[in-house]
């Protein structure tokens, strides 16, 4: 599933080809994504000026002035800028067609992303209960300490739930834990402020890495301008079990958190 960097890096590739351009039709060949494609859209969006490009969480939100296009990319979906005779191909589900030939093409195989709209001076019920954005002032050691305070819930699974912070995934979430040397199934409330401040910082440079990189290539992630991320050549414990620690040589083990993979070295995480 792309992840906060994976989407940030789709974010900052397509937001110099739409931001400015005037939307000339949405096309929408398949309506059944994860939720349908609100049927009005295709009437709403035609004549209007994609102003901004944002992202909130795992959420791309194309900004125009009666409201914002909410895009989830799912479980395998990508967004990219194409030639809009482009012939769409088995998965491309919706194109957002600009004034200059070009057009914004999500291709979903799964169809567990979405596209959404929230309107002016509105919330969308999506975005509504979200935590602070994990590159943000708002999410510090005092913060995470506070929401943690109490908590008898593993602290992977802590840290991956989005009304405490958005968009920590389960690939990062694995690396954050394994650079603060904290053991996944350690209850988020008994973990000192020390470890706590280490865990933030871990988060935010790891996530800070991942997009300079361009993202993790796993499976079916390619960025907005059609290149894989590179990441994965970083990854210290995700997709490593078994194989030695890069700290300690140990082998690394592996086991379920809230049906996720999590894999860690049992000798360097506490």
């Amino acid at each position: 599933m792309p992840e906060l960097p994976e989407v940030e890096t789709t974010r900052r590739g397509i937001e110099p080809h739409v931001v400015g351009r005037k939307v000339s039709t949405l096309d929408v060949r398949q309506p059944r994504l994860r939720w349908p494609v609100p049927a009005e859209l295709s009437a709403l969006l035609p004549g209007k000026t994609v102003e901004a490009v944002k992202r909130r969480g795992k959420y791309l939100i194309l900004q125009f002035d009666c409201g914002c296009l909410m895009v989830h990319l799912g479980m395998s979906g990508s967004l990219r800028v194409v030639e809009r005779s482009k012939e769409p191909g088995k998965h491309d589900h919706v194109d957002l067609c600009l004034s200059d030939g070009k057009a914004l093409r999500l291709t979903d195989p799964r169809r567990f992303g979405a596209v959404l709209w929230q309107g002016a001076n509105e919330v969308h019920e999506l975005l509504a209960h979200l935590g602070p954005e994990p590159l943000s002032d708002e999410f510090d050691d005092q913060y995470l300490l506070a929401k943690a305070k109490g908590r008898k819930t593993a602290i992977k699974t802590f840290l991956m739930d989005s009304k405490i912070v958005v968009g920590v995934g389960n690939i990062y979430a694995n690396e954050a834990l394994f650079a603060a040397g904290i053991h996944p199934k350690r209850a988020a409330g008994q973990i000192s402020a020390a470890r706590i401040n280490r865990l933030v910082y871990e988060v935010k440079r790891v996530l800070a890495a991942a997009i300079a990189q361009g993202g993790t290539t796993l499976k079916d992630f390619v960025g907005g301008d059609g290149k894989p991320g590179y990441f994965k050549q970083q990854l210290n414990v995700y997709g490593r079990a078994g194989e030695p620690c890069v700290s300690c040589k140990n082998p690394l083990k592996e086991i379920r958190l809230g049906q996720r993979s999590t894999v860690y070295c049992s000798h360097c995480q506490r």
